[in-house]
């Protein structure tokens, strides 16, 4: 099992944006002290839920500032950018980071960013199956021309620079839902399982994941929220001090929600997600101890990460705290305990 960090880049109350992109660049840092395999990034767009709207800018800076650790997006939400750019911008990472660059994509879901870019929700599959068809096509062919109904070229193009990694950086896709994990283990492409999903939905999707492509299911990922504390009963009054100070509905409202402006109901294509980010706010803590979260003592979560890895994930994707308005000493202590209890039992 490999470990990696994801990085929201929350901006909490009276930080600056440059208190925010410092506070994580240093963690990233230490990620890699630590051994951590990896770290995924973030992209959202018009609030303080996080406030990375081009993750490659960010993730070419954190190339100079690292040697060994992966550096990763979690994800690129592409139906917001023309896919010409996120081929070329990945790949000059990719080069910059001497082929360290894990690239995750996927459709998006939040209705705010969409209507702030113009774009219909109702259009993100479509968007996202497209997009991913030209980033292919220009990794995997010395010349490159598409005419598509929302992206084209124009004459046959060529990918400058192109990766060092090849064909090219290892992709991932955001998904969960049985629809999406389906369309994607036909094509081979492994997925990124969502950290809002309980345990059975995420062991379920990998399962399906590893039947339908035929290939062995540990190039996946799952993301969770993590936290170890030296005893269970520690970890369960730290869970719920957490809660008690974090208002979850900043994160799961409407504004999050696929939901189309012009029906008030889930946009076409999410029917799945129907009310799931407007009942995320009033998830219980026992529900998140139980069903959710890889929490507790270093056995217990060593016990529901092996779970992870027997459903054949080959990575997680700890989430330490992102909504958390944690001291930065305290999210180091955090992240140490982990890598000092928990990592071992996998190495």
């Amino acid at each position: 099992m490999k470990f990696s960090t994801f990085h929201l880049f929350h901006r909490f109350d009276g930080q600056s944006f440059k208190d925010v992109y410092d506070y994580h660049l240093e963690l990233i840092e230490l990620a890699e002290e630590l051994g951590f395999d990896g770290v995924r990034l973030a992209e959202h767009h018009f609030r303080d839920y996080g406030v990375v709207p081009n993750l490659f800018t960010i993730l070419a800076h954190a190339a100079a500032r690292t040697e060994r650790i992966r550096l990763g997006t979690g994800i690129v939400v592409l139906p917001l950018h023309n896919p010409v750019h996120v081929a070329e911008e990945a790949a000059l990472v990719d080069v910059l980071s001497n082929g360290r660059l894990d690239l995750g994509i996927g459709r998006g879901y939040q209705s705010f960013e969409f209507e702030g870019f113009g774009i219909d929700l109702a259009e993100a599959r479509d968007r996202f199956n497209e997009s991913l068809d030209v980033i292919l096509g220009l990794f995997t062919r010395e010349s490159f021309q598409h005419e598509g109904k929302f992206y084209k070229t124009g004459a046959e193009v060529a990918l400058t620079p192109r990766p060092v990694q090849t064909p090219h950086p290892p992709i991932h896709v955001a998904a969960v839902s049985p629809e999406t994990v389906t369309m994607y283990a036909e094509r081979g492409i492994p997925i990124l399982a969502d950290p809002a999903a309980p345990f059975r939905k995420v062991v379920q999707a990998a399962e399906t994941w590893q039947t339908i492509s035929g290939q062995r299911a540990d190039s996946l990922v799952v993301a969770r929220s993590v936290y170890v504390a030296p005893t269970l009963e520690q970890a369960r009054e730290d869970q719920a001090r957490f809660e008690a100070g974090f208002d979850r509905s900043r994160i799961f409202n409407e504004r999050s929600a696929p939901i189309d402006s012009r029906t008030g109901k889930a946009a076409q294509g999410f029917e799945y997600y129907q009310d799931r980010y407007l009942k995320g706010g009033s998830v219980s803590n026992d529900f998140r101890w139980e069903q959710l979260e890889v929490i507790g003592d270093p056995g217990r979560v060593v016990e529901q990460i092996s779970v992870l890895r027997d459903a054949g994930f080959g990575q997680l994707l700890c989430d330490f705290g992102s909504t958390r308005p944690m001291p930065l000493e305290e999210m180091k202590q955090v992240m140490r305990f982990f890598a000092a209890e928990v990592m071992p039992a996998f190495r």
